[in-house]
């Protein structure tokens, strides 16, 4: 299998929905990839099992290469040409994400060979069949390592482990995995886990590693990754990719809402370290003299939170934009985020995050409060690896501000 290669991306102008189309212009190596997919899925059909994984960091073009394959399966799936290898075949594309699953039905919407109903999430999937005694031929699963791990009666699924069961009811699958994306210990995935689950399982792996949202030098991209990793390296050189440290969040506000209205996508974001409940009341994140609302849980809204024109006015958590392009994206570093001046690194106190439910279910962890700091730093990488063409930092941590904002001064 060929690894992706750098390319220009499109019009900035282009919101998500359109670069995850399958009428997104592709790369010849993309086209490729594609390619690839589909020729596995064809070699594949007619076997008891097989596996195929993409992987690579966010942004380096997974789930559209994933949807264009999907598309072009079910175009075959759905040809009155009886002699394609994939005519009358059954298949799905599975999304976890319920903003995603959003994107991808109004993806569907406009490209004559899917259906909305193509798109499910996991455990409504694994339970219909197993409610019908049914049997999918080919399964896509976009952002596998949001799979369950465990039983999850509140989310009405009952079995220990959602990729298990999708494999006992598809013979093919075709999976994103990234487990540098793994927010909560009920889905809590590593390579070892994974490879232990599909022992015996032909399986294939396509390797993504170039990076088409951050349009940036590489230093960029290994800032943001030294930086999730508890290491502070010198601030990336002045270059096209807007990067900047900001002493004022209300300020950086100010400088993101001139980006929405000059180009659009263009959010705040924070680290899930001020409170936030699900119960129909707003929610504010407060730091210095910035205050303004965390994004409103609107699953009946047809536009995901990074589509709306009103989520401008609100600031987005890791799961409103997981799997989504912004422009420009400001981050707040919560009080999860603070600097030791002893060691000259970055501490994630799990005391300070806010996102509880991402801590139950202790599992087998050796070290719980290691596994906490994994997936804290997860969900860091994450919602720094947003934006195309800015990332804007304020940190709450007066100490880390002090040392990012000299960083910033000693830049070159």
């Amino acid at each position: 299998m060929t690894p992706a290669s750098k390319t220009p991306v499109s019009d900035d102008s282009t919101a998500s929905v359109a670069r995850l189309s399958p009428t997104f212009r592709l790369t010849d190596t993309q086209k490729h990839l594609v390619d690839d997919i589909i020729g596995f899925c064809r070699k594949h059909i007619h076997d008891r099992q097989a596996v195929l994984i993409l992987e690579g960091d966010a942004g380096t073009g997974k789930s559209l290469v994933l949807n264009t394959a999907f598309s072009r399966i079910q175009e075959e799936a759905r040809s009155r040409d009886s002699t394609l290898p994939l005519h009358g075949t059954s298949n799905t594309l599975l999304v976890n994400h319920p903003e995603m699953i959003k994107l991808y039905r109004n993806i569907a919407a406009d490209i004559p060979a899917l259906r909305k109903k193509d798109y499910e999430r996991p455990t409504s999937f694994i339970n219909t069949l197993h409610k019908t005694a049914g049997q999918a031929d080919i399964v896509f699963i976009d952002e596998a390592h949001l799979l369950l791990t465990r039983s999850d009666p509140y989310n009405h699924f009952r079995q220990s482990n959602q990729l298990e069961e999708i494999l006992k009811l598809a013979r093919v699958v075709v999976m994103v995995f990234d487990p540098r994306q793994t927010l909560k210990f009920k889905g809590y995935w590593d390579d070892a886990h994974l490879r232990t689950l599909l022992q015996g399982i032909p399986t294939e792996t396509i390797h993504l590693t170039d990076q088409f949202r951050v349009q940036a030098h590489p230093d960029v991209m290994r800032w943001i990754r030294a930086f999730c990793d508890g290491k502070l390296l010198p601030i990336p050189e002045k270059q096209a990719f807007d990067f900047r440290i900001y002493d004022d969040a209300e300020r950086m506000y100010q400088d993101i809402r001139k980006c929405d209205h000059r180009c659009g996508l263009s959010r705040i974001l924070a680290t899930y370290d001020f409170p936030y409940t699900l119960n129909g009341n707003d929610h504010f994140v407060q730091t210095g003299s910035f205050r303004l609302r965390w994004d409103r849980n609107q699953p009946s809204h047809p536009l995901p939170w990074a589509e709306r024109p009103d989520s401008i006015d609100e600031v987005g958590s890791v799961y409103t934009v997981q799997g989504f392009d912004l422009n420009y994206a400001g981050v707040i570093l919560g009080p999860s985020v603070s600097y030791d001046k002893t060691t000259d690194r970055i501490i994630l106190d799990p005391t300070f995050y806010e996102d509880s439910a991402a801590f139950i279910g202790r599992g087998s962890f050796g070290d719980t409060d290691t596994a906490k700091r994994h997936i804290m730093a997860n969900a860091l990488f994450v919602i720094l690896t947003r934006a195309r063409k800015g990332l804007f930092l304020y940190a709450h941590d007066e100490a880390l501000r002090a040392r990012l904002y000299t960083l910033w001064g000693n830049r070159t």
